[in-house]
């Protein structure tokens, strides 16, 4: 980016963060859709796959938007929250939009947000989001580009989230967990229920593996609303997978046909299981009659990446990322450092949000982390040090815990106790939240997030 576009980008980052966080959300859909109807309903512009569910969303996501730009396709895909630029949240043909087009997409609906701002507020309602005025933007890049297919990631839940204004060829649920309960309810039902919010009319639901309760939630919106439904470990599944370097081979069985000798260049059981409901998205999207080529199958999934998700950034010792921020996450991550790494001892680098499960993480990643560095990772709303100490004690014990003021002098310390370690089988997890995750991948050297 040249310095004038990193100016103007600026510009646009500032007015944007002047908005409600997306961490807060007031339930309705009455603002993006004034705005889309203000903007021409861009969101019809093309065909779309939508994609809800606690975790997996944005690496089932980028699979998703691999496959199709393999087999042909323009793609527009949005994810959230970004780990480094905010541009990359918006990506076109598999890059990140420019800052040159962000910035002139924001100036092209900024008088239309204006609009919608003072309407909401003349009625009492707060002026748009964030999160709103990203998706708007997204919205419109799409149609203007054009794109021939949108991936598009909710931000929160699923019925009241800003994305759900589009009307999906496919509506796609990864596994649900308790997140988000001061937005999205206590307990699995009432979270299933939200999410279930973006499987339309006479679409097609692709469902990974959820527990009973959610299953049954979701399978009766589609009843409600005469959905198609392809579930996973029924009408598709992941037939076998073997450890790889560098990630996993697979064999998936699809919709309407098996795919042999699969490479995914990424690690987890986890990550097998959104291969799966990704192929089955991307099969039901071409209508789920025939089967994929075989190739640009095994092509498409060869090039995915998901920065910040079980990413080495570091060798010798092993320096791993991962975005988990929640107790759902930071089991899937417990199981996949036991199945894909061999080490002897793992140190933790550990900075949660205050406002999550604090508890439920550090006592997940308990069983696999011999000792941690708990920091702080910059956010305001991270936890502190003092107080992530304190329950971390409560979890590991006072002499498998130390403290450090920031991330960069924990990963230090952390690299420095495997040093000390004095064998070679030590790894270093940094993780906790995606602002972790991003801040470690940037102090490790990975400020872009391709």
């Amino acid at each position: 980016m040249t310095s004038p576009d990193l100016q103007e980008l600026a510009r646009v980052e500032e007015v944007l963060e002047t908005r409600w966080p997306e961490t807060k959300i007031e339930p309705s859909l009455d603002r993006i859709s004034h705005l889309m109807t203000l903007l021409g309903d861009p969101q019809f512009a093309y065909p779309v796959i939508h994609i809800t569910g606690t975790n997996g969303k944005t690496s089932t996501a980028r699979m998703i938007e691999s496959l199709l730009r393999e087999l042909g396709l323009r793609t527009g895909l949005v994810t959230s929250p970004h780990l480094h630029h905010v541009i990359e949240r918006i990506r076109i043909g598999g890059e990140s939009i420019s800052a040159q087009r962000f910035v002139e997409t924001y100036d092209e609906i900024e008088p239309y947000i204006a609009i919608v701002d003072a309407e909401s507020m003349a009625n009492g309602g707060p002026a748009m989001s964030y999160f709103e005025v990203l998706t708007g933007m997204a919205f419109a890049a799409f149609a203007d580009a054009p794109v021939d297919v949108a991936v598009i990631e909710v931000g929160m839940g699923g019925a009241w989230d800003a994305t759900n204004v589009v009307s999906p060829v496919v509506s796609v649920v990864t596994p649900i967990g308790l997140d988000h309960s001061e937005y999205l309810g206590d307990t699995i039902e009432e979270i299933a229920t939200e999410k279930s919010g973006i499987i339309k009319h006479e679409g097609v639901a692709v469902l990974a593996f959820q527990s009973p309760v959610a299953a049954e939630i979701l399978l009766q919106r589609c009843v409600e609303v005469d959905a198609s439904v392809a579930r996973q470990g029924v009408e598709f599944s992941v037939r076998d997978r073997a450890l790889a370097i560098g990630g996993q081979v697979l064999t998936l069985d699809g919709l309407n046909g098996t795919y042999e000798e699969v490479l995914l260049p990424l690690f987890g059981e986890h990550q097998a299981a959104n291969a799966s409901v990704a192929l089955a998205a991307v099969e039901a999207f071409f209508g789920g009659t025939l089967a994929l080529d075989s190739e640009l199958v095994r092509s498409g999934f060869a090039q995915v990446t998901s920065p910040g998700r079980l990413e080495v950034v570091r060798r010798s010792p092993t320096v791993i990322v991962d975005a988990a921020h929640n107790p759902h996450g930071a089991v899937v991550l417990a199981s996949a450092l036991e199945e894909s790494f061999t080490f002897d001892q793992i140190i933790g680098v550990i900075s949660v949000m205050g406002d999550k499960d604090v508890i439920g993480v550090l006592q997940a990643l308990e069983p696999v982390m011999n000792e941690v560095v708990v920091t702080w990772n910059g956010a305001a709303r991270a936890m502190s040090v003092e107080k992530i100490s304190e329950l971390a004690q409560q979890v590991f014990g006072e002499d498998r815990v130390t403290m450090a003021a920031d991330l960069p002098t924990a990963i230090d310390n952390a690299i420095a106790l495997a040093d000390e370690a004095g064998i070679t089988g030590v790894g270093v997890v940094v993780t906790g939240s995606v602002v972790t995750a991003a801040v470690g991948r940037a102090i490790m050297g990975r400020a872009n997030a391709k």
